[in-house]
């Protein structure tokens, strides 16, 4: 099984590329990554971003689709509108069954895209994808919204679900996923006090891509990313919560 990750790349290993890599590796799922932009930054801090020209990414992925039967793909920092159109054209030409991690901001507070993005993102992207997973801060982007509650979470999940299934992760309020398709959902958890939480939510929607790519549904693949995540975020070392992803089951 194989499947692709269209994402930024972090030197420090913790998020990104890298962090999608060894999700998929750990869960049994041989990786494919394209590279949509270079970082220079750490646990810490962003402190600067170098996209890779539009037309090179597209043709990262042609070869990789070439040579490889994928079904399954996720994105992560996507950086401009112009690489969002591009991107959501070859979900569509190789049918692929999208996870949408919406890069916005870096955990540690860098902008990580451009202002057009948000509109790219609900307009081209989200429409073709099987799931969208935002935190909090990137749900509000995408909706306009303020959220400070569970029910202002609910609200925001369900309007973007009229977009593309999607789950609000519940890291910035109780610990609680909130999935919805059709109805709301509620994936169980709790908040950890931890510092290594630096690329969770690439390794949470890298997880739920894993999972598809083995054949479970939406809500299962949900379920268990949910309790990877929480695991590696638990055994994660040097504020990368991927440092002792072999240790996640």
């Amino acid at each position: 099984m194989t499947a692709l990750s269209i994402a930024g790349f972090d030197p420090s290993g913790g998020a990104g590329i890298l962090a999608d890599v060894k999700t998929f590796q750990s869960l049994g799922i041989y990786p494919t990554a394209v590279i949509t932009a270079l970082t220079a930054q750490n646990v810490n801090r962003v402190d600067g971003v170098e996209p890779v020209n539009t037309a090179f990414v597209s043709k990262q992925i042609d070869m990789i689709m070439e040579g490889a039967r994928i079904q399954h793909a996720k994105t992560g920092m996507l950086y401009s509108a112009e690489m969002v159109e591009m991107v959501a054209r070859q979900v569509q030409e190789y049918q692929l069954k999208l996870v949408v991690d919406p890069v916005l901001v870096a955990g540690s507070g860098g902008d990580l895209s451009q202002e057009d993005l948000v509109e790219a993102l609900r307009k081209h992207l989200l429409p073709v994808a099987e799931l969208t997973t935002p935190n909090v801060y990137e749900a509000e982007a995408l909706t306009g919204m303020e959220i400070v509650s569970e029910d202002d979470a609910c609200e925001a999940a369900t309007k973007l679900g009229k977009i593309c299934p999607t789950v609000v992760t519940g890291g910035h309020l109780k610990g609680r996923d909130i999935f919805y398709k059709d109805s709301l959902h509620f994936i169980e958890g709790e908040i950890i006090k931890s510092t290594n939480t630096h690329g969770s939510g690439c390794t949470y929607s890298a997880a739920i891509t894993a999972y598809r790519a083995q054949g479970m549904d939406l809500l299962e693949s949900i379920q268990k990313a949910s309790d990877y995540t929480k695991k590696a975020i638990k055994h994660g070392e040097y504020g990368t919560l991927n440092q002792m992803w072999q240790q996640c089951p």
